[in-house]
Order: structure tokens, then C-alpha cells, then sequence
């Protein structure tokens, strides 16, 4: 079988509350519950928490959560290979017989029922650990710089200074939305990034929202086109 795991903790500090913010009229929660469910590509949609609010505002968009995510899996340190690993296990010990876990992060708004198709098709066909969806940067990141205290630049890589960006290479980064993944790689613990492959995505689609700047320009893109 397969399931859908989202995981949602109480803490937050940059955004209080983010998890379960309103987001064009929903919990943010909801959006990424929902893409779950409306893909139908899943015999379980579940939420990973610690936060009782949160647990019944995700049972209000019916989610499950069948278990309680411990404290130890619940601060800012945690990453989320284990937190996965954890509810497959909680899953499996109560008769699931789960083959593909995907983590569907939380505050992902902006998440297309197309692209979880997409990945899931690719994960069983290809028969990988992860498939997960990328954006590229929008400028080369060889020609990156930092401003020193005096306010002069300096390039991080000096010998790309004269470069054409257009002789760059490409370069990508994780959406940050969501990882189809064998259930026996989340349990081994394997490395989402290096040991899957990945879709490409427009980067207008992706939003990591941190802050209050992030919040309003990803429900600003919502509204005016994904709504």
C-alpha cells in the first residue's frame, strides 16, 4: 500500500503557529491534506505530530493520526528522514502493509496533484529509493557573492568572475515540497537527495516559507493562480 505522511510539529518560532496558519482561507495544512487525498494516489493520508490543535484541525480535513510523534522527534534539530521513518514503523505495527511512504511537507501550498502523479509514476516505474521535485537556481551559483562589512563584494569562487553565465552549468535545489520514497528506504535511513532522482518543477511554484515575506508572496502566487 501506499501512504502519505505529512509532518507537522507544534514549534515555530520565525512564523508562530505556521503549520496551521490560515492560508487563503484554510489551515496551511489543509492544502497539502488535500492535494493527498484529491490525488488519489493513497490508501492512508496521515499526520505526524505532537500538537493536539494540530492533530484536530488535520482529523477536520481527514487526515488520520494514528499515533503521537514523541518529543524527541518533535525540535528543530529533527531532520526528516527519521520523523518518516518513525510513522512507517508506528504504521507497520498496526497491520499496514506499506510498499511507498511520501512525505508531503506541511506548509506546501503550492504542491500540484500533477507533480505527486508524475514522482509516484516515476518511484514505481523506475524503481528508486526517492523521487522528489527540483527548481533551478535563478542565477548561475558559481557566480555567487558575499558583501564584506565595508560593503564591497567579493565572489565566493573568484575564477568565475569573467565567466558568461550562459557557458554555466545549470543548477538545482530541493522544492522542499515533498519525497516519494520505499518504505525500506525511509527505515534504512537513506538519504532522500542522494539516493533518489528528481523532477523539475518552474520556480515560480516553489515557495519556502520562513517568513512573513515568504508567507505573503507564496499566497499572493496561490491566489492568483493556483485558486
Amino acid at each position: 500500500m501506499r501512504i502519505a505522511v505529512i509532518p507537522a510539529r507544534g514549534g515555530s518560532k520565525r512564523i508562530p503557529r505556521k503549520n496551521i496558519k490560515l492560508f487563503s482561507g484554510k489551515p496551511v495544512i489543509a492544502w497539502s491534506i488535500l492535494a493527498a487525498q484529491k490525488s488519489e494516489l493513497f490508501d492512508a493520508v496521515i499526520v505526524s505530530t505532537d500538537d493536539q490543535e494540530i492533530a484536530e484541525i488535520s482529523k477536520d480535513f481527514g487526515a488520520e493520526i494514528p499515533f503521537v510523534r514523541p518529543h524527541n522527534l518533535s525540535d528543530d534539530h529533527t531532520a526528516t528522514v527519521p520523523v518518516i521513518a518513525h510513522s512507517v514503523a508506528e504504521c507497520t505495527k498496526l497491520g499496514m502493509q506499506i510498499e511507498w511512504a511520501t512525505c508531503i511537507y506541511p506548509c506546501s501550498p503550492l504542491i500540484q496533484i500533477e507533480d505527486l502523479k508524475h514522482a509516484v509514476g516515476l518511484a514505481e516505474t523506475k524503481l528508486v529509493d526517492f523521487v522528489y521535485p527540483v527548481t533551478e537556481y535563478p542565477h548561475p551559483i558559481q557566480r555567487a557573492m558575499r558583501m564584506r562589512s565595508c560593503g564591497a563584494m567579493e565572489f565566493l569562487d573568484p575564477s568565475f568572475e569573467l565567466t558568461p553565465t550562459q557557458d554555466l552549468d545549470i543548477a538545482f535545489h530541493d522544492a522542499g515540497q515533498f519525497y516519494v520514497g520505499k518504505c525500506s528506504a525511509w527505515l534504512e535511513h537513506k538519504r532522500m537527495h542522494t539516493a533518489g532522482i528528481a523532477i523539475p518543477i518552474p520556480s515560480w511554484r516553489v515557495a519556502d516559507i520562513d517568513t512573513v515575506e515568504d508567507w505573503n508572496r507564496a499566497e499572493l502566487i496561490h491566489r492568483i493562480f493556483l485558486s
